[in-house]
């Protein structure tokens, strides 16, 4: 059996590892790895293979920097050429990026068989390109591979109840294997006292790409960082809209970091007081290490922490009194299964 893997950002590097680790443990099953360069920086994308022992890339596409059409099509253009050189049996992709929905119309034109890890999401608004993303791959999937009890409930409503599987996340897979790795040097290194900071992540283009909207965001964030430290490992993308904004004022005292390999933002995240994001994975992330969150976003695809109250919906104006607000929250385990995710998926498409 030959399995194709496509990755491209930094939660598809944590999962594949995973994965990676499970397809190691049969003898007939040969994997090929494809990195799309989507985006590629070498604190997030080398650092994953150093850290967690995975075998580099087979294929590296280094396709990023352009608009999500140019790089969607540039990816299915190269994706195609090794599938038909390497004849997979089935395609595994991860999430919703353009590197997913590359891989899984090239696979599905070809006849390959789609396994989408991560299936079943949800999220407004509809026209965020994740979202478009997710959708049409799930769409056009053989395995779905389903992280939570909504993911399910998504899928069932559109009609797509074959070959939907529940196994969990393998993002807590990870996390759990990688524990004992955690690097809390930053934390003295920043000068930082355990839990009473917050760690924050922004990327997303509906709170980046709009200036007003960034400086409100940012302004909020200065507001928490006069109360409470705000570490912030800042993607290149957010970091250049902020410069070309002349925005720069606003986060002058904060603590502001390079893109942090995975073992250094969980050190981080196991220590802080609160966790601010407009990123998918790390919503959870945060939940694993038992830390409350704070979401810039109008609503999550991850509803099951919203639901509970661990983590809070927050419009940029909001999130000052969103990170002030205590939670009171009681911690519920198992939400995204028991560390087993990996396992039941590859049994899966290995017997099937």
């Amino acid at each position: 059996m030959k399995i194709l893997s496509i990755i491209g950002a930094r939660p598809q590097f944590v999962k594949e590892a995973i994965i990676q680790k499970e397809i190691n443990k049969y003898k007939d099953i040969e994997e090929i790895v494809v990195h799309t360069g989507q985006h590629y920086d070498e604190n997030m994308s080398d650092i994953f293979f150093q850290v967690l022992n995975m075998k580099k890339p087979d294929y590296n596409l280094g396709i990023n920097g352009s608009s999500h059409g140019q790089m969607t099509g540039n990816m299915l253009i190269e994706i195609e050429k090794i599938m038909v050189k390497e004849k997979p049996d089935v395609v595994i992709l991860y999430g919703d990026t353009n590197s997913t929905l590359a891989g899984a119309i090239a696979a599905s034109k070809l006849k390959i068989k789609v396994a989408h890890i991560e299936a079943g999401l949800r999220q407004e608004p509809k026209d965020m390109p994740e979202e478009i993303n997710r959708v049409i791959t799930d769409r056009i999937s053989n395995y779905l591979f389903v992280p939570s009890d909504y993911g399910l409930k998504n899928l069932e409503g559109e009609g797509i109840k074959n070959n939907v599987f529940f196994t969990g996340d393998v993002m807590y897979d990870i996390y759990l294997e990688m524990i004992p790795y955690f690097d809390n040097s930053l934390i003295e290194k920043l000068n930082l006292e355990a839990n009473n900071y917050i760690v924050m992540t922004l990327h997303r283009d509906f709170n980046v790409d709009d200036p007003k909207k960034l400086q409100t965001i940012l302004e909020q964030v200065a507001m928490v960082n006069s109360e409470t430290p705000v570490v912030w490992p800042i993607h290149p993308r957010t970091a250049a809209r902020i410069k070309a904004n002349n925005l720069e004022k606003y986060i002058k005292d904060l603590k502001i970091l390079e893109p942090i390999d995975y073992l250094n933002l969980m050190g981080l995240v196991q220590n802080c007081k609160k966790a601010l994001t407009d990123s998918g994975g790390f919503q959870k992330e945060s939940y694993f290490a038992n830390k409350e969150g704070v979401v810039v976003m109008p609503d999550t695809s991850w509803r099951e922490l919203t639901d509970k109250g661990i983590n809070l919906l927050a419009e940029p104006n909001e999130i000052y009194e969103k990170i002030m607000e205590n939670n009171n929250t009681k911690f519920e385990k198992g939400i995204y299964g028991n560390g087993d995710s990996a396992k039941q998926i590859i049994k899966i498409l290995h017997d099937n």
